[in-house]
């Protein structure tokens, strides 16, 4: 669980300041988790923490390719499932999804778009993704996702 905590708090600080999450961060949170598995420190066995960080992988990858994430996102969401293991990366990715949709209404709220946003995203739902293109054009639209992927992985660590 400290693991989580530090490589989500870092990240999520890194990503609130720069609007990037570093590959050494990524790749150490990755190392970290793949190590802690192979000497059996944690909850995980060294399979369970390859196919965490694959399920990581695949669950964000969509996201990345249709731009609502970035490179690093998934990378980070990848690292942590070394340490929640596949069905813990699943669970985390849930959660990771309501924290960020949460999270979303908040940066909308604050920037004053909140019914702008919710009239894209309803376009975006009817129309089957047509409007995407629009709406990735928008600079206001994007935010740092990691503190919603530290909520989700640090979630799913404390039992929920």
């Amino acid at each position: 669980m400290a693991a989580i905590a530090a490589g989500g708090a870092s990240s999520t600080a890194i990503d609130l300041r720069t609007r990037r999450i570093p590959n050494v961060l990524t790749g150490a949170t990755a190392l970290a988790g793949l190590a802690a598995a192979a000497f059996g420190i944690g909850a995980v066995t060294l399979p369970q923490a390859i196919a965490g960080l694959l399920v990581g992988f695949f669950v964000m990858l969509p996201g990345h390719v249709v731009g609502a994430t970035g490179a690093g996102d998934v990378k980070l969401f990848a690292a942590l499932g070394t340490f929640l293991g596949p069905g813990g990366a699943l669970l985390a990715f849930f959660y990771t999804a309501l924290a960020g949709g949460a999270l979303a209404v908040a940066v909308a709220v604050h920037r004053r778009m909140l019914r702008d946003t919710v009239a894209r995203a309803a376009a975006l739902v009817s129309t089957g993704g047509s409007n995407a293109g629009e709406i990735e054009t928008i600079q206001v639209n994007r935010f740092a996702y990691a503190p919603a992927i530290a909520i989700g992985a640090l979630a799913v660590a404390l039992g929920f």
